[in-house]
C-alpha cells in the first residue's frame, strides 16, 4: 500500500497543463478514479503566446468556455520588420487567452469530471519494479517527500524536461528557444492592436516573432533554434523597438525551450504513457503546442483507462501501443509535414512572406488551417502545387539538431 495508506488509483496524471488536464478529464469522464498532480500552485504563469486555433477549440471538453482576451480577425505580416502587409478575414481566425486562466479552467473541468487535483506536489520518479511496487499491474509514483502513490496507469504530462518523459525514454531532435515579454500598454496603444496580431518572419533560419494583444497587455515574443541565445535576445529587443514599444516596461520577461520528438521516440513504457510537451509533441514549424497538448492529452486519458484495465503486461503493452498508433496517425502526420515546411521556411522565408501576403490561395490556406477547417497535412495531400512545394523539402539536407 502507499505510504499514506491511500488508494490504488486507476490513473495518475503528472502535470496539470493542457495535456495533463485533458488526460485527467478524459479518464475521469470514463468513470475511473483519477488523481492529477501538479508541482506548482494554480493559477501559474506559462511562457506561451496563448493562441487558441481551431484544432485546440475542437479538442476542448464539452461546454468549456474559452476565456478569450481578444478575437483575431487580421494578421500583419512582416519580413524582419520590412514589407509589412495586413490581411483580414470576416470570420474569426483564432482567439487569444492568458495561459494562467486557460489552464486553471481546464483543471476545473477535470475536477468537475471527477478527478482529484493536488497542487504543490513534486514527483521524483516512477517505478514499475522493485519493493515499492506490489504487483505487475501497479506503478509507484514516488514524490519528492518520499511518499508513494500507486496507480494502474500513469500519464506523464510534466513538460519537455519532466521526469516521466525521461522514464519513458523520449528522444528529441529539435530544440528551440522562445523568449517573451508581457508588455502593459495604454488604452490608445491597445486599441491599435485590438483584433489584430503580427507575425514577423525573422532574421535567423527558422525564426519568427509575434505580437498577440490581450486587452491592456501585448504578448511579444520570438523563437529560434537553441544555441542562438544572444541573437534571439537581440531579435526580441529589435522587434520590440521596431514596434515602438521600447518605452513600456514589461510586467514579465521569460524564456522557454520547446522540444520536438524524433520520429522513433517512444510514447510509452510499461504502464506509463506520455503526452503533450512531455512526449515532444508540437508543430515543428510554428512550434504551436496547445492543440497538440489537448489532442494528445485526450487520447492519453482514453488509452490510460484501457492500460489500467489490462490484467497483464502483454495487454498493457498492447493498449499503450494502440495509443502510440493513434498519436502517430494524426499528430505524427502533421508533425512530418511541419518538419518539411520548416526546412523550406528556414531557407526561403521571403517566399513564405510573398505567398501569404500576395497570393490569395496561400492566405486562404493559412486562414483555414488556423480556423480548424483543414490541416497542413490535408492541404499537402489534396493540393498538387502544395504537394510539389513541400516535396522539395525532401531534397534539402538536414541542418537542424
Amino acid at each position: 500500500m502507499p505510504a499514506d495508506g491511500g488508494p490504488v488509483w486507476d490513473v495518475v496524471v503528472v502535470g496539470a497543463g493542457p495535456a495533463g488536464a485533458s488526460a485527467a478529464h478524459a479518464a475521469a469522464g470514463a468513470g475511473r478514479r483519477v488523481l492529477l498532480l501538479e508541482k506548482a500552485e494554480l493559477p501559474r504563469y506559462k511562457t506561451c503566446g496563448g493562441g487558441i486555433i481551431g484544432p485546440s477549440r475542437d479538442a476542448l471538453p464539452p461546454g468549456f468556455e474559452l476565456p478569450f482576451r481578444d478575437r483575431v480577425h487580421a494578421v500583419t505580416f512582416s519580413l524582419n520588420g520590412k514589407l509589412t502587409r495586413t490581411r483580414r478575414s470576416k470570420k474569426m481566425l483564432f482567439g487569444l487567452v492568458n495561459r494562467a486562466e486557460f489552464d486553471a479552467g481546464l483543471v476545473e473541468a477535470a475536477k468537475e469530471a471527477g478527478a482529484e487535483v493536488r497542487t504543490g506536489v513534486t514527483v521524483a520518479r516512477v517505478e514499475q519494479h522493485g519493493p515499492a511496487v506490489p504487483d505487475r499491474r501497479t506503478v509507484a509514483v514516488v514524490l519528492g517527500d518520499g511518499s508513494t502513490i500507486l496507480a494502474r496507469a500513469v500519464v506523464g504530462a510534466d513538460g519537455s524536461a519532466g521526469r516521466i518523459g525521461a522514464h519513458v525514454g523520449v528522444k528529441l531532435d529539435q530544440v528551440d528557444l522562445g523568449l517573451e515579454a508581457e508588455i502593459p500598454v495604454p488604452a490608445s496603444v491597445a486599441e491599435d492592436w485590438a483584433g489584430r496580431v503580427q507575425i514577423d518572419w525573422g532574421p535567423m533560419p527558422g525564426s519568427y516573432g509575434w505580437v498577440f494583444p490581450k486587452g491592456d497587455t501585448l504578448t511579444v515574443g520570438v523563437i529560434c533554434t537553441r544555441g542562438e541565445g544572444a541573437a534571439t535576445k537581440r531579435y526580441l529587443e529589435d522587434f520590440i523597438a521596431r514596434l515602438g514599444l521600447s518605452g513600456f516596461e514589461p510586467s514579465i520577461s521569460s524564456g522557454h525551450l520547446t522540444r520536438c520528438r524524433s520520429d522513433d521516440s517512444p510514447l510509452s513504457r510499461g504502464r506509463v504513457i506520455v503526452c503533450g510537451d512531455a512526449a515532444g509533441l508540437l508543430e515543428p514549424w510554428t512550434r504551436e503546442g496547445i492543440s497538440f497538448a489537448l489532442r494528445s492529452g485526450r487520447l492519453a486519458g482514453e488509452w490510460a483507462v484501457r492500460v489500467a484495465e489490462a490484467q497483464d503486461a502483454v495487454d498493457a503493452r498492447r493498449q499503450a501501443l494502440n495509443y502510440a498508433f493513434a498519436v502517430k496517425a494524426g499528430l505524427g502526420v502533421e508533425m512530418g509535414v511541419g518538419r518539411r515546411i520548416l526546412a523550406l521556411y528556414s531557407r526561403k522565408p521571403g517566399v513564405f512572406h510573398a505567398a501569404v501576403t500576395g497570393f490569395g490561395p496561400a492566405w486562404r490556406a493559412f486562414a483555414r488551417v488556423v480556423q480548424g477547417a483543414t490541416t497542413l497535412g490535408e492541404i499537402v495531400r489534396t493540393h498538387p502545387v502544395a504537394r510539389r512545394v513541400v516535396s522539395a523539402a525532401d531534397r534539402i539536407p538536414a541542418a537542424r539538431s
